[in-house]
């Protein structure tokens, strides 16, 4: 399937199918296993996926039986589909793909597209409590919205696919706030003056009580995920819980919940420490508004001297990327191991005009080890750029 079906993670936005015909004939053919369990149903630009898998915990810890559906994966395709932080079995990958690979080819499927339509079957074969869903990319057409959540969260907006979702924050707003339902109550995360009026006019178009966590949370917990960026999550995952009303979550499953992130959903790739002497961390962070968030994390360590293993892939606009990275740090430029994967010689160059040195190798692993290798053990290596840069490392 992966090397048959158009996907985005190779492809980019020629893999996309920017309707939810072939999903709702893929639903239809499944029996509608997603009218089978409640959900929430999440989107954003920054922070949509660690703000699932906190109130993936959350549940867990509350007691739940709690589906997890995410994307894109870092080492395994099962990462995807989880229900209280253990994947999907291989098993049940290998005959759903049996049982339904006729229907694959004969309907022309993007492997985004089966990989949903197998998350629902799966979660409600095994009649989860609830199943916190993230959206793939955008909102409005992207293949998770035939869900009807118990409650919408909107995490950050920011400039990303802007090939695909448009190229202002309010075109992008609009995309993702496709996820709002009818009489359903959606929260956004955090209020951006550019895009706060179009989440209102959705809202109200569609009858759906809109709040903004900042005006109903003000309690702060501690969570594993590390970064400081991931207090702005932390308040949309919490004033979401307070509209699900048939569950019943206690101040300590909150606490709790928000401690054990990684140890209950498996959760990769988050200002993950990977070693220490010299300090190693990664994150997954790929467009303006995260590198900036995580590159302010890392201005924030105590080290004698910055080395940055970096690759991207090629859709990304480096002019607006390059300059949020510091000059006085070393890189080491890399292309992650897919088709998307940049060449590292044509990021080395773009690199060089906004002041950025360093050299070129022939792969993750081998920039990794470079950097290592001239590390002192008071320096810091950051690893970034990329999902899939960070896939090679975790």
């Amino acid at each position: 399937m992966f090397a048959q079906l158009p996907m985005y993670q190779k492809q980019g936005k020629s893999a996309l199918n920017a309707k939810l015909d072939k999903i709702l004939q893929f639903s239809e053919h499944l029996g509608y296993p997603e009218k089978k369990f409640k959900s929430i149903h999440v989107a954003g630009t920054n922070g949509k996926g660690s703000s699932s898998h906190m109130l993936a915990s959350i549940l867990q810890e509350a007691g739940y039986n709690v589906g997890l559906y995410t994307s894109p994966h870092l080492k395994d395709f099962r990462e995807r589909i989880r229900i209280n932080g253990t994947t999907v079995s291989k098993t049940f990958v290998i005959n759903f793909i049996a049982n339904n690979r006729s229907f694959f080819e004969d309907h022309q499927l993007s492997f985004f597209e089966m990989t949903v339509g197998m998350a629902f079957d799966y979660f409600e074969k095994h009649m989860v409590d609830i199943a916190i869903i993230e959206v793939g990319l955008g909102g409005r057409l992207d293949s998770t919205n035939i869900i009807f959540p118990e409650v919408s969260l909107i995490t950050n907006i920011g400039l990303d696919h802007t090939d695909i979702l448009g190229d202002t924050l309010k075109k992008i707003a609009f995309e993702k706030a496709g996820i709002i339902k009818e009489n359903v109550p959606v929260v956004i995360s955090e209020r951006q003056k550019e895009t706060t009026e179009t989440f209102l006019e959705v809202a109200h178009s569609k009858n759906a009580k809109l709040v903004f966590a900042d005006d109903l949370v003000q309690l702060e917990y501690e969570t594993d995920l590390l970064g400081a960026y991931q207090f702005k999550n932390i308040k949309g995952v919490i004033a979401s819980l307070k509209f699900l009303e048939e569950f019943l979550i206690q101040q300590e499953h909150i606490s709790d919940g928000l401690k054990n992130v990684v140890r209950n959903t498996g959760l990769l790739g988050r200002w993950q420490i990977l070693g220490t002497k010299p300090t190693i961390v990664c994150d997954t962070a790929h467009n303006k508004e995260g590198i900036l968030l995580v590159l302010e994390q890392v201005a924030k360590q105590n080290f004698n001297h910055l080395r940055v293993v970096l690759g991207f892939v090629k859709d990304k606009n480096l002019d607006t990327l390059l300059p949020l990275f510091p000059k006085d740090a070393t890189y080491y430029f890399c292309k992650p191991d897919i088709q998307r994967g940049l060449n590292a010689m044509v990021l080395e160059k773009e690199a060089a005009n906004f002041g950025l040195k360093g050299l070129v190798y022939k792969s993750v692993a081998e920039a990794q080890n470079a950097a290592v290798r001239e590390a002192s053990a008071s320096d810091f290596i950051f690893i970034g750029g990329s999902n899939f840069t960070v896939a090679e490392v975790v």
